[in-house]
């Protein structure tokens, strides 16, 4: 029973890792907006359904729906947009690596903005070893080259409002004690509620539906968007939140690997290389190396 959280683990980084291609197959019928408002609207019908199964209540209160509009809003609908955005410029493995530093940046946030625990001196070593990898990613010693820098931006921006979610959630959600699966559909509905209007003024951008397109945009939605959150609480609940955020570290790896397969795209020496140094600096940061040594 013990490992009866590893299913959920490996499916999770599956379809967080191929999240990337998802939206890359997405955005050639769909605008950024239409990505975005597709993923959040699918994700909250598939978890509106899980609710209800489980005879599960929404919030009520009208303050919660607020807190968790704004956790909609940094999880969901900035980002959502910002990385199809970001990925009409820049390849999906540029996209899921980058989106590994999420736990630096997360740090980087609690830092200057939530500063109820002091620096520690692994947290600075995880951030000047995890800054290097993101220069290494981006080859800064060459110039952005094909990746274009507004893309860029685009996706460094997504993973601060990563960033600033988490403390954000722990300090205002987390208390609150709400079920996990009716504060992700409410997040969700939320989301979707906000990005409805963007996607009728501009979510489709080519009248023209290939399967493949549109069965990508359901995964994306459905699983990437809906169960994802579910097998993410699996995992936090049978095996806790430090085996859970170890996902991050594999969804780059099968966001590299996907992108070569099945999109063609070219890989350069010095992006996994910088993916290395991202996944080690974030892993120094959380303390795994030295949590190892005291054991020892």
């Amino acid at each position: 029973m013990r490992k009866s959280w590893l299913p959920a683990y490996i499916a999770l980084g599956l379809v967080w890792g191929c999240s990337f291609i998802f939206i890359k197959l997405g955005l050639e019928f769909l605008t950024p907006f239409g990505v975005a408002f597709g993923r959040c609207a699918l994700g909250a019908i598939t978890l509106l359904i899980v609710v209800k199964i489980k005879k599960i209540k929404l919030p009520s209160d009208k303050q919660i729906w607020f807190k968790l509009w704004v956790v909609a809003m940094l999880l969901n609908v900035i980002p959502g947009i910002l990385f199809a955005y970001a990925e009409v410029h820049v390849t999906s493995v540029l996209a899921g690596i980058i989106n590994a530093a999420t736990p630096l940046a997360t740090l980087v946030v609690m830092l200057i903005a939530f500063r109820e625990e002091k620096l520690k001196v692994e947290q600075i070593q995880g951030l000047i070893v995890g800054g290097i990898g993101v220069l290494v990613v981006l080859g800064i010693w060459q110039g952005i080259g094909d990746n274009q820098l507004n893309g860029v931006i685009a996706l460094l921006i997504a993973v601060t409002c990563y960033g600033i979610s988490f403390p954000y959630s722990k300090r205002n959600i987390i208390p609150l004690g709400l079920k996990p699966e009716s504060a992700a559909a409410t997040q969700l509905v939320t989301a979707s509620i906000t990005l409805l209007p963007l996607y009728l003024f501009d979510g489709i951008s080519k009248d023209y539906y290939r399967i493949n397109n549109v069965l990508a945009m359901v995964a994306l939605g459905v699983l990437g968007s809906g169960f994802a959150y579910i097998w993410n609480f699996s995992i936090i609940q049978a095996a806790g939140s430090s085996i859970a955020s170890t996902v991050t570290y594999l969804t780059p790896v099968v966001a590299v690997f996907v992108g070569w397969l099945f999109l063609g795209e070219k890989i350069a020496w010095h992006e996994p290389a910088g993916a290395l140094l991202v996944i080690l600096g974030a892993a120094i940061s959380q303390g795994r190396f030295k949590r190892k040594v005291q054991l020892s």
